[in-house]
């Protein structure tokens, strides 16, 4: 039996939250796509822009985020190999989404320090 998308129907959840954050969940997965925001990029980019991350584990969301629809990998025919990644148009839905998270966040850091900028990196993201 299939769903109204292109999966077949497999589970239920408790309350459709659930399914969002089965998506875009964990650690990593919403601070890439703030960074996709901001256009195209490469891997190394990524890894550039999220000291914290792992190769593997970067590997690991960007492959999860692209079967799930949100982002799409271009891969240039070329010599070296050249690979970027940006929010498909789905992903671009979720947009409200990251800004919410942000502002919120940005909140959250002004409550718990103070001074946002005694704890947030120098980042494009955080102007």
């Amino acid at each position: 039996m299939q769903a109204g998308g292109n999966r077949p129907l497999k589970k239920k959840y408790n309350i459709s939250v659930e399914a969002t954050l089965e998506v875009i969940g964990g650690k990593w997965k919403c601070v890439i796509l703030c960074h996709l925001t901001h256009g195209k990029k490469r891997t190394s980019e990524l890894k550039r822009l999220m000291p914290g991350i792992t190769q593997k584990m970067l590997t690991q969301q960007l492959r999860e985020l692209e079967d799930d629809g949100i982002i799409n990998r271009i891969t240039y025919n070329q010599v070296p190999p050249k690979v970027e990644y940006e929010l498909s148009e789905y992903g671009w839905s979720l947009k409200s989404i990251l800004d919410a998270l942000c502002a919120w966040g940005e909140q959250h850091i002004i409550r718990e320090y103070g001074d946002k900028y005694a704890v947030l990196e120098d980042s494009i993201l955080n102007q």
